[in-house]
């Protein structure tokens, strides 16, 4: 009987972003919101798991804050959505910010503008994380434990922490998932490599784009442009074959898929290997979109809230698309929309006005 169903270990940011599809040096005012991989799948299972106003399933949060008023923030917003902040480590604010907790801009994109986003966090109370800040076993108190490339690539110590946390899970008996989220901002591909290899012995549930497995495994997705703008499923079985051969204890690959039409105009899928087989989804054609950003943590939160939940193969793929694509209507990276639309729309639900 595990404390949580389900943790995440990563650095959430503070994000602004101008309004509309203005950019950054235009614009005259910026909207708050928080930028967080792992952060964001806490709060999308907890939301998904409301039941009569309370979650059936218990999400908790490690990082690293500096309490200032960025740190409150993101504790008390994440708290809003019934995550348990309790094991955030706080460092005390210097009233200067030789430490500091980060930020991300985004700018949303529109036609043939990508949206694009410009990270600041540089100094960061996790980038400096040491070895000892977090004692791993006792914290991982969980059915599943969560975590990333993004906060893998911060620091110096970063990489030995997330191996330690997943070293930790395996060891407490949790269920472990990765997401690659490779960031050429953040390391290079020869550093992302050489730490996935490492990781992935302790890595059951693994998730990527198909430039994620090429840069950080070693496995090209056949079929693809240069920009990896679109893909067939297909292409990405053989991937996905590639990696349960070379990694055979690991569970679930899996992958959202996108063809980008303009910055505002996508198709939309997702496909995961299991043991039992290969399995997609249906292709959502012409997905307007109001903001990208948490898209793929949206499709990761699916599928784990799906799996955590009991939910089959099949049916967890397509759960996981139906949230993901609505995620795409919402502003910021967090997905406020429900249980019951993502399953009326992957039941093939349409968009008309329910009163």
């Amino acid at each position: 009987m595990a404390k949580y169903d389900f943790m995440s270990f990563g650095e959430p940011n503070i994000r602004l972003t101008p309004p509309e599809h203005d950019r950054l040096g235009q614009a005259e005012e910026l909207r708050l919101g928080i930028a967080a991989a792992e952060l964001n799948c806490c709060v999308n299972i907890s939301n998904l798991s409301v039941e009569r106003l309370m979650p059936t399933l218990k999400t908790a949060y490690v990082t690293k804050l500096v309490d200032n008023w960025t740190g409150s923030y993101i504790v008390k917003h994440a708290q809003m959505h019934g995550v348990d902040m309790s094991n955030v480590v706080v460092e005390p604010f210097d009233k200067i910010g030789r430490t500091r907790n980060g930020l991300a801009f985004v700018e949303v994109g529109i036609g043939p503008r990508a949206s694009y986003q410009i990270y600041d966090r540089g100094h960061t109370a996790l980038s400096k994380i040491q070895p000892g800040d977090i004692d791993w076993e006792k914290t991982l108190d969980t059915r599943w434990f969560h975590t990333t490339g993004i906060v893998t690539a911060l620091g110096e110590h970063t990489a030995g922490e997330v191996l330690a946390a997943l070293k930790a899970a395996k060891k407490n008996g949790a269920t472990t998932s990765y997401d690659l989220n490779y960031r050429a901002t953040l390391w290079s591909r020869e550093e992302a490599r050489a730490a996935a290899e490492q990781l992935m012995p302790y890595i059951d549930v693994i998730l990527g784009n198909e430039e994620d497995f090429d840069t950080m495994l070693g496995i090209h997705a056949e079929g693809t442009d240069e920009s990896f703008s679109s893909i067939d499923p297909m292409n990405y079985r053989k991937v996905a074959e590639k990696v349960m051969e070379k990694y055979p204890h690991v569970q679930i690959v899996g992958t959202s898929l996108r063809e980008v039409r303009t910055a505002l105009l996508n198709n939309w899928q997702g496909c995961i290997m299991t043991k039992n087989g290969f399995f997609v989804s249906r292709k959502y054609e012409n997905l307007e979109i109001n903001d990208r950003v948490g898209g793929g943590d949206s499709f990761a939160s699916g599928l784990i809230w799906s799996k955590l939940t009991g939910r089959d193969d099949q049916a967890s793929v397509d759960f996981a698309v139906a949230f993901s694509a609505l995620c795409h209507t919402i502003r910021n990276d967090w997905d406020l929309c429900t249980r019951e639309e993502a399953e009326a729309l992957a039941a093939g639900g349409s968009a008309r006005v329910k009163r």
